[in-house]
């Protein structure tokens, strides 16, 4: 009798433990915890567009993302670029402490210290700046800084076309070489020069002018 007692409780006992067991289920994954579909370290590589390369990216860390929206990439180890043209000639460089590119817009957005060098000799340093793919521009709403052989710039909106040939600096300061001051000043007296007359041309005779003389009296004869 007591034997069965004892088979009888540990089946309660048993049926009891199976009836507390409980999921175990993870929370649903949000956008912001999704993670990328590639991660690639200590990339070296060329990057085309419509068959043709338009630049090289060197990165420590590169980061491909399909999930959030718009998709991206990541460069958030910073990022090194270098530009060529259509005939594969380098054009500039570009370095920023962080990147990230939007492959349906081809909108590169570049943060921290972002600095250009062109073949040209030009310099630009700025904490942001956006790079149009669609519009072939640059352009950036921070405190932006251009250095050429022949002036400096310094404004809070910059803007310019992909190869840093034609930009703008505007709400900006500035310093000049002193033969952009005299060109201007001579392009200026320039219309002033063009009214003088032919020196081929005779000159047309001047009649002078009358001079005042002195009365003289004549004798009165009686």
């Amino acid at each position: 009798m007591e034997s069965r007692l004892i088979v009888h409780s540990l089946f309660l006992i048993v049926l009891c433990s199976c009836s507390e067991v409980h999921e175990h289920t993870a929370p649903a994954i949000n956008e912001r915890d999704s993670v990328s579909m590639m991660t690639s370290y200590g990339v070296n590589t060329l990057i085309s567009d419509s068959g043709v390369i338009k630049y090289k990216i060197v990165t420590e860390r590169w980061d491909v993302n399909t999930i959030k929206q718009p998709p991206r990439w990541t460069f958030e180890k910073g990022i090194f670029l270098e530009q060529f043209d259509e005939q594969f000639h380098v054009e500039g460089y570009i370095n920023a402490d962080t990147a990230w590119y939007y492959e349906q817009q081809k909108l590169w957005e570049l943060r921290g210290r972002v600095h250009i060098r062109n073949v040209n000799g030009l310099v630009f340093d700025s904490e942001e700046l956006y790079w149009d793919g669609v519009r072939h521009e640059f352009y950036s709403h921070k405190f932006s800084k251009v250095v050429t052989p022949e002036r400096t710039l310094q404004g809070t909106y910059f803007r310019s076309d992909e190869h840093m040939m034609h930009y703008e600096v505007t709400n900006s300061v500035g310093s000049f070489q002193s033969e952009d001051i005299e060109n201007d000043n001579n392009s200026q007296q320039q219309p002033a020069d063009a009214q003088k007359p032919d020196s081929t041309q005779p000159p047309t005779p001047v009649r002078p002018a009358a001079t005042r003389r002195k009365a003289t009296p004549k004798p009165i004869i009686p």
